[in-house]
């Protein structure tokens, strides 16, 4: 029997996440949202039975065995952690959290409760295009992988409201919603990760006719990076939200002998055997019937097609893990055992807090993965964080006014700094 599902979160991508649970089976039992409003409108609008504006309602239900967290990333470690602690499967929105202390904290409660799901939504990794390339490059196709270049395009992320996605401090920007991706990608299919990162972050978007008030939009929504990966391997990313109406994402692999190229959801290939470049695997487009019309526009840039077919197979390795009831804890791992666990995740954010750090120092920075939260102080410091146990209300109420702090001048070349490195002596 399949387990109840509890979401948290009340955003666009649980409108398009609810019909993929409900067609392969799943009961979705309850709804949290921020507000007990907005909590009431997605119940009502997609016929969730249960909905509440407190965390517990949904966590202590009988009926609720897998939480799907998808909401602001400063409440991912907190749900999460606690979900595992009173015995319920996770699956977490990407990023993990606001920092990698934040991730540290969801691992070692995965690790304290093995006999747990605890998984990171990387939906790319069970697009069958991304499956084909890691099997191509463990067997051989591209020899020794030498480059990895990847260049993301959709449009804007941000809504008709000032919300987290709109502020560094709360984890909005592209770098952690689209960046994470192809962070954690190109460790999948390389079986290489990251040692160094160089990456400039942008803000290029302030203010749009429905948020010009008092606030500012300080979100990167450019972000191009560089890694070093500790196999010897060197990757460039280009992610870009100005591409209004549209989405383009291409990853190439080149290595000695050849190289592979997943665009959107088909994977092209050549060698040096073959005289051109040829079809490896061509996508299916197996979800667009599930797609909320209404919402299509952010949505496609929020959780584009790839994305969205990754996650709809995610779900459904999760009912296959579930739906025997077989395996030593009531699931099969097998079904599961390539998706993103806590420990990817911590990865992940680690790649992303150097990513920032590089952008504010415009240097290379190390990235580090931590055992302990004492070897994070540092890196904590550095970041410049808000205290990462306060509420996303007080979170937002420090988020910048329209005009950055008149310390000094501002050069053209630093306007669009999301970090403090523009007003820094």
């Amino acid at each position: 029997m399949l387990p109840g599902i509890g979401v948290f979160g009340t955003g666009d991508i649980v409108r398009a996440l609810v019909p993929f649970l409900r067609a392969k089976g799943f009961r979705v039992e309850a709804v949290w949202g921020r507000t007990l409003e907005a909590a009431e409108n997605v119940a009502t609008e997609l016929n969730i039975p249960f909905h509440t504006n407190k965390v517990d309602d949904v966590l202590l239900r009988k009926d609720v065995d897998l939480v799907f967290i998808i909401c602001q990333p400063d409440l991912h470690a907190q749900i999460a952690v606690k979900a595992l602690g009173i015995g319920k499967h996770v699956l977490c929105d990407r990023p993990a959290g606001l920092c990698q202390l934040e991730v540290l904290k969801m691992v070692h409660a995965a690790q304290y409760y093995p006999s747990l799901i605890s998984v990171i939504s990387h939906g790319l990794r069970f697009l069958p295009a991304f499956v084909h390339m890691k099997r191509q490059i463990e067997t051989g196709y591209v020899g020794m992988v030498n480059v990895c270049d990847v260049r993301v395009h959709c449009g804007s992320m941000i809504g008709n409201q000032f919300d987290w996605m709109c502020s560094h401090l709360m984890g909005g920007g592209i770098l952690t919603m689209v960046g994470s991706h192809i962070i954690d990608i190109v460790s999948f299919v390389t079986g290489q990760r990251a040692n160094r990162v160089h990456g400039m972050m942008r803000t290029f978007t302030k203010s749009t006719e429905k948020i010009n008030g008092i606030r500012w939009i300080d979100s990167d929504d450019f972000c191009s990076f560089q890694m070093i990966l500790d196999g010897g391997a060197c990757v460039t990313a280009t992610l870009n939200s100005h591409m209004s109406g549209g989405f383009i994402q291409e990853v190439v692999v080149c290595g000695s002998q050849g190289r592979l190229v997943v665009h959107g959801a088909n994977l092209y290939g050549q060698n040096h055997t073959t005289e051109k470049e040829e079809l490896l695997h061509e996508g299916p487009d197996d979800v667009a019937h599930l797609t909320n019309k209404n919402n299509s526009a952010r949505i496609n840039s929020l959780l584009p097609q790839p994305y969205l077919q990754g996650l709809f197979r995610l779900v459904g390795a999760l009912k296959e893990a579930f739906a025997t009831g077989d395996g030593e804890h009531g699931w099969l791992k097998e079904p599961v055992s390539s998706a993103a666990t806590f420990e990817d995740g911590q990865y992940v954010q680690a790649v992303i807090d150097a990513i920032k750090l590089s952008s504010a120092s415009r240097q290379w920075e190390q990235v580090t993965v931590a055992n302990d939260e004492n070897e994070l102080n540092p890196l904590m410091t550095r970041l410049n964080l808000p205290n990462i146990n306060m509420s996303s209300l007080d979170a937002l109420s420090q988020a910048p006014t329209n005009r950055p702090p008149p310390h000094r001048k501002v050069t053209s070349s630093e306007s669009h700094l999301p970090w403090s490195f523009a007003t820094k002596h």
